[in-house]
């Protein structure tokens, strides 16, 4: 039985195949990683202006994202998912009750 032996440059393009499908897996994993991190500061954020009983934070927080968003959100479609955070309600100026299930009420 022969043995067929790659050749050297048949090694090299099959490693620099593995080494873009690494590539590929690697950039996936950065992206959930960084997609996961954002989540979990946006549950933070909004449970501060959901639950936060001081009003210093609340406020503050609520009127830095009226400040904040409108600068760094560029689409309508994604300013339409904020609008209950970006327009000051008159009977409460700390926004405390802004969240999810608070565009109904």
């Amino acid at each position: 039985m022969t043995v067929v032996r790659k050749t050297i440059g048949e090694r090299l393009a099959q490693l620099e195949a593995q080494r873009k499908t690494l590539q590929i897996r690697l950039g996936k994993q950065e992206r959930a990683i960084d997609t996961r991190r954002k989540v979990l500061i946006g549950a933070l954020v909004l449970h501060r202006l959901e639950n936060d009983r001081d009003v210093r934070i609340g406020a503050g927080l609520a009127a830095w994202l009226r400040s904040e968003l409108p600068k760094f959100l560029t689409r309508d479609a994604d300013r339409d998912l904020f609008d209950d955070l970006l327009e000051p309600r008159p009977h409460d100026p700390s926004l405390g009750d802004i969240g999810i299930g608070s565009a109904a009420s």
